[in-house]
């Protein structure tokens, strides 16, 4: 198979110390090596990297993208299913639009993967699909399905559902609606286990819930319960019924999480934090600040930083960092936070989210530090094909046809 080198430029593995210099190779998608003074074999494509710095492509771990259309009016909107409190068994998956324009703005901001969510309007809103940003169909770019089931704490469902006089129209009652339904797809898995219990012969069908099913798969851990909250007190309330049921439990948004940032600590929970270049439209978000990051990475708490594409265009996944670095963050946690930890959160660390031998070769050369505001993505790879490339010519751009 062919092979390319990068060589020459400042490789950072974001795991592992930067590589002056460097070279890396790639071979059949995969990155096959990475050093310093590495060979390059013979009729390897050589791509010259001096003075640039080259990365894992990033991650946005929280997003809309491909259901939440900019631009396209009621006919994009596929981001909540609200009319009914539980929607477990929807899949973000059947709503991307793989061509809207938004997967280009994230190639040219270097977020080479989205982990696309249903939209906070229930309770429990979906499932969420991690996937890369450029390709052929939705399914050829699949990472992982589902990466995890969005739920939703606060305002968001308490509006939803108090216009239309129904429950639920108050936090309790959001609270209680989750409670409901876990114990519901806890009963209905015992009534499985009941009928596999018993002698083959003697077995009855158990009719098929699709919503209880995909509550299941949190229920036993198989998946991450993507919690959406602003305040203090609701993250206290999502970590109170974590516990109740035993699930993994990942904080999104978390705007006030660093006012209970001990307790997030002691029980290991990530935090998506962001959007960090929004006003204060809500009143969940007026503790809103780009000190936030720091202040949770502070505390020992792992941290991925999100745009919640559109709500902040997700080309800006990097200056939101930037931007956070400026009041606090530790710039090698930022470069984490928008690469190795939110491919840990979606469970795809073994295949993206930095750069090591047998990883697939997504990552990106930039101009220089891309913590600089200045700097800019000049090519980006997916499977080690050259899919983005900057033209100082015509100063934009190009994004390779999938």
């Amino acid at each position: 198979m062919a092979v390319t080198a990068i060589v020459g430029g400042r490789i950072v593995p974001v795991e592992g110390e930067p590589i002056e210099g460097g070279t890396l190779l790639i071979e059949d998608g995969k990155i096959t090596a990475l050093g310093a003074g590495l060979p390059v074999p013979d009729g390897a494509t050589v791509v010259d990297a001096a003075g640039k710095w080259v990365l894992p492509g990033f991650i946005e771990a929280h997003g809309h993208l491909g259901v939440h259309e900019e631009g396209e009016g009621w006919a994009g909107q596929d981001t909540n299913e609200m009319t009914d409190p539980v929607t477990a068994h929807v899949r973000a998956l059947d709503a991307i639009n793989p061509d809207e324009q938004g997967w280009r703005d994230a190639v040219i901001g270097g977020v080479l993967a989205v982990n696309v969510n249903p939209g906070s309007g229930n309770p429990i809103g979906g499932q969420t699909v991690a996937l890369k940003s450029w390709g052929g169909t939705v399914d050829d770019r699949v990472l992982r399905e589902p990466a995890g089931m969005k739920s939703a704490l606060g305002e968001n469902p308490k509006r939803v559902y108090g216009e239309k006089k129904q429950t639920p129209s108050t936090r309790l009652g959001v609270a209680a609606v989750i409670r409901g339904a876990f114990v519901e797809a806890r009963n209905y898995q015992e009534k499985l286990d009941a009928e596999a219990a018993k002698p083959e012969a003697d077995r009855k069908p158990v009719e098929r819930d699709l919503k209880l099913e995909a509550l299941g798969r949190v229920l036993r851990r198989e998946i991450p319960w993507r919690q959406h909250c602003h305040r203090a007190d609701d993250i206290a309330t999502a970590i109170r019924i974590s516990r109740e049921f035993g699930y993994q439990l990942v904080i999104d948004h978390g705007t006030e999480a660093h006012l209970v940032a001990d307790l997030i600590a002691a029980h290991s929970i990530p935090v998506v934090i962001g959007p960090l270049f929004t006003s204060r439209s809500k009143v969940e978000l007026r503790n809103r600040s780009l000190a936030n990051p720091g202040r949770l990475a502070a505390a020992g708490i792992t941290i991925a930083i999100t745009t919640d594409h559109p709500v902040v265009p997700i080309n800006f996944l990097i200056h939101q960092t930037s931007l956070a670095v400026k009041e606090g963050l530790d710039p090698q946690t930022a470069l984490q936070a928008v690469t190795i930890n939110p491919a840990r959160i979606i469970g795809v660390d073994s295949r993206i989210g930095s750069l090591e031998p047998g990883k697939d070769a997504d990552l990106v050369i930039w101009s220089g530090d891309p913590l600089d505001v200045t700097s800019r993505a000049e090519r980006a790879y997916c499977d080690g094909r050259e899919i983005y490339a900057y033209d100082y010519d015509r100063r934009e751009g190009v994004v390779r046809a999938p």
